[in-house]
């Protein structure tokens, strides 16, 4: 009824706008149908997997660094409570192992991040269409939910390639160089030291100590399963960073794109653009927006990173014994205190802003060069 309406008026009256700079009432009423086509989710498949590749690229040897604070690899821990301590342990890395060694783990992160982002990018449009058909239904709660869900599939494809890496990066030139098979044979045939189920349960009943012992004698040891170390803290980690830094995105968007400020922040729509779609914000707001939703997610997150971290080095470090989340918890703060969750934030800020801010450009970019 509201299409007929629209057309009526136009008989009469006659449309004066310019669909290049806004988009007319057709097109404005028009669903995106094409947001589950093929050639929509390759191609925001391939926007996302390039927009992650040239964020971690660019963040490299921070990210290395991070991982070696966070594991507390002996060689640097004495870093971890300086104020350059970052500047020296990148330089010190430089001098043992060369610019390389700064990029130690790179090609692992590769590996990963490209069909990573690539998902997350893809599954978040596509459950951000699920979730939010139009325009009634924007609110904060279901774009949340859809970066989170999002953040959630992406992780669960991808873990073992994110196992691999950190165990690349943990690695210094006094351990020795591993090659990528090396590692995830080492991976995939350590064999944990546990209790058995009488030690950890002396005082349990009878009948749970006999069910606990059955459950170990069939729960695997060795194989597969010690690519997903730390998966649980991983997921949960996962619903606030992937779910606020979406929506901190897009919310950040939407304020720039409000008229009073939509001069200085948006670019002139082109033909390229689909219809319906906002105005692409010039590059500095791109990257603000992405900046601030980094800073916002990494806040959120980061005690259950650094859990994650611990987990996944668990076979490199100690007597490879498979802690749990609990007991990783506990391991960190009997070491250093409530502190001890955030060891290695300031260097996750230096790196999550640009990363995000530079994720979010390129993906936005690439959906405007693939005309999506």
């Amino acid at each position: 009824m509201a299409r007929d309406q629209v057309q009526h008026v136009r008989q009469h009256v006659g449309d004066k706008r310019d669909p290049a700079v806004c988009p007319t009432d057709d097109e404005a009423l028009t669903p995106r149908k094409d947001t589950r086509s093929l050639g929509y989710a390759w191609r925001s498949g391939v926007a996302g997997g390039l927009a992650g590749c040239a964020a971690k690229t660019v963040v490299a040897p921070l990210d290395r660094v991070k991982i070696l604070f966070q594991a507390s690899n002996p060689q640097f821990a004495k870093y971890t409570g300086s104020s350059f301590g970052v500047a020296t342990a990148m330089r010190d890395i430089y001098h043992s192992e060369g610019a390389l060694g700064l990029f130690r783990g790179h090609s692992a992160t590769l590996l990963r991040i490209f069909p990573y982002a690539g998902i997350k990018f893809l599954a978040y449009e596509q459950i951000r269409a699920l979730l939010i058909p139009g325009r009634e239904y924007e609110t904060p709660l279901r774009r949340l939910l859809s970066g989170s869900l999002a953040g959630v599939t992406s992780v669960f494809f991808t873990y073992p390639l994110e196992v691999v890496r950190v165990r690349l990066a943990f690695e210094t030139k006094r351990d020795g160089r591993s090659s990528l098979t090396s590692i995830c044979r080492q991976i995939y045939n350590e064999h944990p030291v546990e209790k058995s189920a009488a030690a950890r349960l002396p005082g349990a009943p009878a009948p749970l100590r006999a069910t606990a012992s059955a459950i170990e004698s069939v729960a695997p040891r060795v194989g597969l399963i010690n690519f997903y170390r730390g998966f649980l803290p991983t997921l949960l980690g996962m619903l606030p960073y992937a779910g606020m830094s979406f929506l901190t995105h897009d919310t950040v968007s939407d304020l720039m794109r409000h008229p009073s400020v939509a001069q200085h922040t948006t670019l002139p729509r082109t033909r390229n653009q689909p219809a319906g779609k906002p105005a692409p914000l010039r590059s500095w707001a791109e990257l603000c927006a992405g900046g601030v939703a980094g800073l916002i997610s990494q806040t959120a997150s980061y005690p259950l990173e650094v859990i994650r971290r611990r987990m996944q080095v668990g076979g490199a470090v100690g007597d490879g014994r498979r802690l749990r989340l609990g007991e990783t918890a506990g391991v960190i703060m009997r070491e250093r205190g409530f502190r001890g969750f955030f060891v290695g934030l300031t260097i996750g800020y230096v790196k999550v802003i640009p990363m995000a801010a530079i994720s979010f450009y390129t993906y936005e970019r690439m959906k405007l060069v693939f005309g999506i």
